[in-house]
């Protein structure tokens, strides 16, 4: 019973940690802003991190059943 919501989370997590790394690599590769009014350094770094944490948190929800 409990592996559904496990599967839930985990898909939810990996495509909004793929998509979110996807979408800051082709912002990054175009030389376009991640944020407006931030570093783009930072920017771009934080929403890396983020995104990668999130494939990580998706990867640990698949690997709890």
């Amino acid at each position: 019973m409990e592996s559904g919501p496990a599967i839930f989370a985990g898909t939810v997590f990996t495509l909004f940690g793929a998509g979110l790394l996807l979408w800051t690599g082709a912002r990054v590769m175009h030389r376009e802003p991640v944020a407006d009014g931030v570093s783009p350094v930072a920017s771009a770094t934080l929403a890396a991190l983020a995104g990668a944490g999130a494939l990580v948190l998706g990867v640990w929800c698949f690997g709890r059943f």
